[in-house]
């Protein structure tokens, strides 16, 4: 598993990996999703572990590419929601992903975390905006003092995408921009880690880490979505997870 550099005695925080689970095949062998056709009791099994390895209580989302942050713990069995926050000691926000960016946040001295799914539609929507405005609100602080870590997700080499990206963040499909690079045929090279970097610098967010994984081209490591659905129909998932420990 992957553990960002931001944490600590006080905050725990980790991202899986496919090794350590007993899932097959294209889901070998650590899956955490319980939608994609694998067997539910291999999934269980996996998700025990994963609860294990965190040494908290991880609460799930239904997660559908929009910026609604929940605050945990909740009463909602699956929250729908992208993004979660949480003051409380032992819980954990997770997200999941299979080629969107997890992105996890830390208030200062452990007052909060907050964990972020920012897909390209989560991220133009303004997902981390609201998360790091919600992880300030229940924190106290201010997003100068927040923390942010990148996860691993499809790389800017691998993530072609179309006009309809670009305009989802407000660019023209002729605009020159950093983080789009023209591939021809009305195609772009989108770098998804650079535009949640800037978003969160953006925010004042200083201390940004991450962003260099791909997903699509570390199989070994890693499931992918737009690797693995044109040849299995579907792929694993993988989870982040950020909270403060009961210390």
């Amino acid at each position: 598993m992957l553990r960002p550099r931001f944490a600590s005695r006080r905050v725990g925080a980790l991202m899986s990996t496919r090794a350590g689970g007993v899932s097959c095949g294209v889901f070998d062998s650590l899956n955490l999703g319980t939608a994609v056709g694998d067997d539910p009791a291999r999934v269980a099994e996996n998700r025990a572990r994963f609860a294990r390895a965190l040494g908290a209580a991880p609460t799930f989302l239904k997660q559908v590419h929009g910026r609604h942050v929940v605050r945990l713990p909740t009463t909602e069995a699956l929250p729908e929601a992208d993004a979660c926050v949480t003051t409380e000691p032992g819980v954990a926000c997770v997200i999941q992903v299979a080629d969107c960016l997890p992105v996890l946040l830390a208030a200062p001295e452990a007052r909060g975390v907050a964990a972020a799914h920012a897909g390209w539609r989560g991220l133009a929507g303004g997902v981390l905006e609201a998360a790091v405005e919600a992880l300030c609100k229940a924190a106290g602080c201010a997003p100068a003092e927040v923390e942010a870590w990148l996860g691993p997700c499809i790389g800017p080499r691998r993530f072609e995408v179309g006009a309809d990206v670009l305009e989802g963040f407000g660019l023209a499909p002729g605009t020159t921009h950093p983080r789009f690079v023209p591939q021809g045929a009305g195609k772009w090279l989108a770098d998804l880690p650079g535009l949640a970097r800037d978003r969160l610098q953006a925010l004042g967010v200083a201390r940004v880490d991450g962003g260099t994984w791909c997903t699509v081209e570390d199989a070994s490591r890693f499931f992918s979505f737009r690797r693995d659905r044109p040849r299995h129909g579907n792929s694993g998932r993988l989870a982040a997870a950020i909270w403060i420990t009961a210390a």
